[in-house]
């Protein structure tokens, strides 16, 4: 069941109704799903399965590393559930769950967790080592990423649980943590995990090791790239804001600002740089995109505002980040599909495996808990008491479209205020030939705050299949390759599948340059089967090229082919299918199929794909299983063949996508909004020179795709 708030005040906050009691409210009702299956007052977080094939403990692994496994579990179960329940229980002590005092609750199950001999004892880093017969000195586990977890809830609960330890028990729990703050960690965000837990042991009088302190700072504040955001190992993604930018001021906090005053000031600098664009990420509602990997945190996304709000000088604006906050809350636990058994389940909305990772286990999306932590600022905290506002949202023309464009990350967000969008265009993304979610995560050409991402469609549904599952069969002209006897090429969502016509194998773009924005057009560079052990000039690639529209994006994507014959596809959002009108229209040469229907939720939905040069025809594919939104979805794609292996043909790819949360029908300029497309060359195959797109709205964007080579950046 959804979470439907008792207490709303629209004087307070007028976008979401949502105050301080309803996230009380919303916490206990998280916590309520959790406790109904902790059948004895000894019994661990262990959650409800329901996926067994990719996430741990995982079934084909040896006896041995299960059980280790499922003793990560345990521990993973306990510090991510505390989460939302140490901020509960510091506004109500005395906080009871499914008849379970959760003060006593947790401060019995961290003492055994921790304590040597109990059937719970997770261990320390040597006990992994040991156990797993692991001879690599420099193995990480992830009872490193938990201990982080499990201080900074013990100290939102200070009064409840910590103060209430004696010492021999406080010093248990410290040499459990110390034994893990001085061992190894992974060279990125986990650095972190590592000062927050000699942090809080210092705070707590115990002996650390001041230079391994010092060591781990240094680098995480070498991993800044600008702009508020630091790179993750390599890629750039939502661990920049849910883990840096919280930590980080949590560190301020308890060590930096006393004992590290220079990197202190450096991390507070950086969290107010987030700040100033950062709640331009999320759309008018302020719903979290899908993107980068584990997506299962959700709404963990918006836990940068409070950790600003931890800093002695943080610049967030209240009333904008608790909109966000409650916004992107109720995104999630708004949805029926939300809850499995009362848990959240592995995927965005409901169950969806392809976003899954293996390092996950069924109580890993409690992560989200840590947009709870807002409930540890006080009462009169002006997160609480500001007025909701919807900043850039409130200002924004019917029209307009404000474009953001953060050259450190390689991040590109368009806030649409003609449909309250929030488009993401990313680069500098650099993944293995074949790691699909990767690519799924990192290097879609657009994300789309309300069109969350699509895995690879699977077989197309019949024609007639699909009139009996109540699907409107739409135009006669629009024919699906299945019902034409044809063979159905490669398709993916917002990528482009590059298909050898002769084997019929196919490649996808695994590796993303950045070049920038000129001009209003962001240029980008994506390699087909990419690979450091061969020249790239033998790589096929393709240089894009695109602008925003009032309710989505236009590309001007020029193809640099070395290989042919192939053939070359180019998906839009997967839309979800719960009967859909399909419609095709024709202006000229260009051609659009416009998709009406609604989302799981009942919620109205419209999308449309339009092509113009260089593709030669547009198609519709129906998937199952493959939309986070829906069971069945449909995916719009262009698709053209280049067959000679030399010769002047057209090289220019030009596409449109537009979406709005209406029925409202499209205008004729919506969907055709091109008047002119000038090429320098005089064949007009835009091999060389600028192209000139003019827009009936009498604008012009000018696109040079010489002189990318020179600007390529990761």
């Amino acid at each position: 069941m959804k979470f439907i708030p008792k207490t709303l005040d629209y004087t307070l906050s007028p976008y979401t109704g949502l105050t301080r009691e309803s996230w009380l409210e919303a916490g206990s009702y998280m916590l309520e799903g959790i406790f109904q299956h902790i059948q004895d007052f000894q019994d661990p977080v262990v959650m409800p399965r329901k996926e067994t094939r990719i996430t741990y403990p995982h079934l084909w692994a040896s006896e041995e590393i299960q059980k280790t496994q499922r003793t990560a579990e345990v521990f993973e179960g306990l510090t991510r559930s505390f989460f939302i329940a140490a901020p509960m229980m510091s506004n109500l002590p005395e906080l009871t769950v499914c008849g379970y005092s959760m003060a006593e609750y947790y401060k019995n199950q961290v003492l055994r967790v921790c304590t040597k001999g109990d059937p719970l004892y997770v261990g320390t880093y040597a006990d992994q080592q040991e156990i797993t017969g692991h001879a690599d000195p420099f193995r990480a586990f992830q009872q490193t990423v938990e201990t982080c977890a499990l201080v900074i809830c013990l100290w939102v609960s200070k009064k409840q649980i910590w103060d209430t330890y004696t010492r021999e028990e406080k010093d248990i729990i410290a040499d459990f943590l110390l034994s893990y703050a001085h061992e190894n960690t992974v060279p990125q965000n986990w650095r972190l995990f590592n000062m927050l837990d000699m942090a809080f042991l210092h705070m707590e009088g115990y002996p650390i090791q001041k230079d391994v302190m010092r060591d781990h700072a240094q680098a995480i504040l070498n991993y800044y790239v600008g702009d508020g955001w630091y790179r993750d190992g390599h890629s750039f993604d939502y661990y920049s804001c849910w883990a840096f930018n919280v930590y980080a001021p949590i560190w301020n906090l308890w060590y930096g600002y006393e004992n590290e005053p220079w990197l202190a000031e450096k991390f507070q600098e950086q969290s107010n740089r987030l700040m100033e664009t950062y709640g331009d990420f999320f759309d008018r509602d302020g719903w979290t995109n899908m993107w980068g990997r584990s997506n299962i945190y959700r709404n963990a996304a918006t836990s940068a505002f409070d950790g600003n709000m931890l800093l002695r000088d943080g610049k967030a604006d209240p009333g904008r980040a608790r909109r966000i906050s409650s916004g992107s809350l109720m995104q999630f636990l708004g949805r029926e599909d939300f809850l499995y058994k009362g848990v959240p389940t592995l995927g965005f909305y409901g169950q969806f495996s392809p976003l899954v990772q293996g390092y996950s286990c069924a109580e890993s999306p409690f992560w989200l808990g840590k947009a709870f932590l807002c409930l540890h600022l006080p009462a009169d905290h002006p997160f609480w008491t500001a007025k909701e506002n919807n900043g850039t949202w409130e200002k924004l023309g019917k029209e307009e479209v404000k474009v953001t464009c953060l050259d450190g990350p390689a991040l590109c967000f368009s806030n649409h205020e003609a449909n309250g969008e929030t488009i993401l265009r990313t680069g500098k993304v650099v993944k293995q030939p074949g790691d699909e979610h990767g690519m799924w995560n990192y290097s879609k050409l657009c994300y789309n705050t309300k069109y969350p991402w699509e895995s690879v469609p699977r077989q197309s549904i019949p024609a007639e299949a699909a009139v009996e599952a109540g699907h409107a069969p739409g135009a006669a002209s629009v024919q699906e390759p299945a019902a034409q006897g044809m063979p159905v090429l490669h398709v993916e969502s917002q990528q482009y599948v590059l298909q050898d016509i002769t084997t019929g194998s196919f490649t996808k773009a695994n590796v993303t340059f950045w070049c920038g924005q000129r001009e209003g057009v962001l240029y980008r560079r994506q390699f087909f089967d990419y690979r450091l052990d061969r020249e790239c000039h033998w790589t096929q690639a393709v240089n894009l090229a695109d602008f925003t529209v009032p309710l989505g994006v236009v590309r001007v994507d020029k193809l640099r082919l070395h290989r042919c014959p192939v053939a070359l596809t180019l998906g839009a959002y997967g839309f979800p299918d719960n009967g859909t009108e399909i419609v095709e229209k024709t202006c000229g040469r260009a051609r659009a199929i416009v998709l009406k229907g609604r989302d799981a939720l009942g919620g109205e939905k419209q999308l449309a794909m339009t092509i113009y040069d260089g593709w030669q025809e547009l198609k519709l594919l129906r998937s199952q299983g493959t939309n986070p939104d829906s069971e069945r979805s449909i995916i719009l794609y262009a698709s053209m063949e280049r067959k000679k292996q030399y010769g002047y043909e057209p090289y220019v790819l030009v596409s449109q996508v537009i979406t709005k949360e209406s029925h409202q029908d499209f205008t004729e300029e919506e969907l055709f909004p091109v008047q002119e497309i000038t090429y320098t060359d005089p064949e007009g195959c835009g091999g060389y020179g600028p192209v000139t797109v003019r827009m009936k709205d009498g604008s012009v964007k000018v696109v040079e795709y010489e002189g990318m080579e020179g600007r390529m950046r990761l």
